[in-house]
């Protein structure tokens, strides 16, 4: 086994750019530049007109749902795989948390299932790209617009992939990313919303800077006029707002590291690749399937496991034999939303109890996520050097010999 260091992902001009915050004179997003050229870079790179940055890309969805007008009793459909915060997002609207089932082979949202799931009670839709892998947009934005309903797409774990043609992040009426450390692209925590929507951007850069009524779509800055700010006279607040606004200290790590996107995307796609061929004899690793038409950007390598059944080792004894040969420890998904105990036990209610006080989720609802989910194995693809995955692999390589011959 070899001994190779993972390098930092931060080798672009992170140190630099933070330098120039500290010798600048704000700090703040609210009246500093760095927030407001990352969001210019950001849309730029995707060719959308607008994009706004939080602190999380939990605000992001949160306020995304708010700007789009979702409110109580309102329903939101979003897959029954995913991340827990596409449903607190929705339940921080006080909106309805719909699950809809997922495709067995892609693991990505089931627009069938959507369909079946619309009512006339249905305000959006929060299609996710899970593990870097495009959801099929096609018949959602079909659903979307046959029924007036909203589409945000889920991008935290997706960044530059494509579906037919188009990148994701240009295809739904909204797109959220997130900047957290794990991310292809990260400063720590952060997040960014992208529309081409004026209205929804503005309401976006309102609910996530407390209000201020002289926010706009395009500009996050609220001190540019000084002797009209600071007037004793002025009103500042026309709306309802939370603070989730990103500082300049992470807008400047988060720029430094778009600048070398396409050059980190490519080392988890590669990455993967490595995984995949050691994968591609293996009949009891299955790895998510990308179809014709789709790039998948590989925030992690999801594989289903079917050891258990075809050569009687479990999940947890495959990840200890990987462990031991050398590997890296491979990530279970995390459990179906709906199965979580904030949900299961409807701990939840009391934040609107008059929306929430009849609602109850059961086991079974979505069959597919239910039963991939706990065989699900996610290998790591954030390697800065190939010449460790490819260790990493060898290690994986070298279990599967040693359990096949056991």
């Amino acid at each position: 086994m070899a001994n190779i260091n993972n390098p930092s992902k931060y080798l672009g001009n992170e140190i630099d750019y933070l330098g120039k915050v500290l010798e600048g004179e704000s700090w703040s997003s609210t009246g500093g530049g760095w927030v407001w050229t990352l969001e210019q870079k950001f849309a730029e790179k995707f060719g959308i007109r607008y994009a706004v940055a939080l602190n999380s890309g939990t605000s992001t969805l949160h306020a995304a749902l708010e700007a789009a007008g979702v409110g109580p009793g309102d329903e939101v459909i979003s897959p029954a795989l995913t991340v827990i915060m596409d449903t607190t997002a929705t339940i921080h609207s006080n909106a309805v948390p719909v699950y809809a089932d997922i495709d067995p082979k892609t693991f990505t949202i089931d627009p069938t299932d959507v369909a079946r799931k619309v009512s006339p009670r249905t305000k959006a839709i929060i299609p996710v790209s899970l593990y870097g892998l495009p959801p099929d947009m096609a018949p959602l934005m079909e659903l979307a617009e046959r029924h007036g309903l909203v589409v945000i797409e889920d991008n935290a774990q997706c960044m530059l992939s494509r579906y037919k043609g188009r990148l994701t992040g240009t295809i739904g009426h909204m797109a959220s990313y997130s900047f957290e450390t794990t991310k292809h692209l990260s400063c720590g925590e952060g997040g960014i919303i992208l529309t081409n929507n004026e209205n929804y951007a503005e309401n976006v850069r309102k609910l996530g800077g407390h209000g201020f009524k002289n926010l706009r779509a395009d500009e996050g800055r609220i001190r540019l006029n000084q002797d009209v700010f600071q007037n004793p006279n002025y009103k500042r607040h026309d709306c309802l707002g939370w603070n989730y606004r990103l500082s300049e200290f992470g807008a400047a790590v988060a720029l430094a590291q778009l600048e070398r996107i396409e050059y980190l995307v490519d080392l988890r796609i590669k990455s993967a690749e490595i995984f995949l061929d050691v994968m591609s004899s293996c009949d009891y690793l299955i790895p998510q399937w990308t179809p014709d038409g789709y790039t998948h950007s590989y925030y992690t390598l999801g594989v289903v496991y079917e050891g258990q059944e075809q050569i009687g080792v479990s999940w947890e004894e495959f990840r200890k034999a990987c462990i031991q040969e050398g590997g890296d420890g491979i990530y279970g998904a995390w459990s179906v939303p709906y199965l979580e105990p904030v949900i299961l036990e409807r701990r939840f209610i009391k934040r609107c109890p008059w929306v929430y006080e009849k609602l109850q989720y059961d086991k079974g609802l979505c069959p597919n996520a239910e039963e991939i989910q706990p065989k699900l194995m996610q290998f790591k693809t954030n390697y800065r050097d190939l010449d460790l995955a490819k260790d990493k692999a060898l290690a994986l390589k070298r279990t599967i010999r040693r359990l096949n011959r056991g």
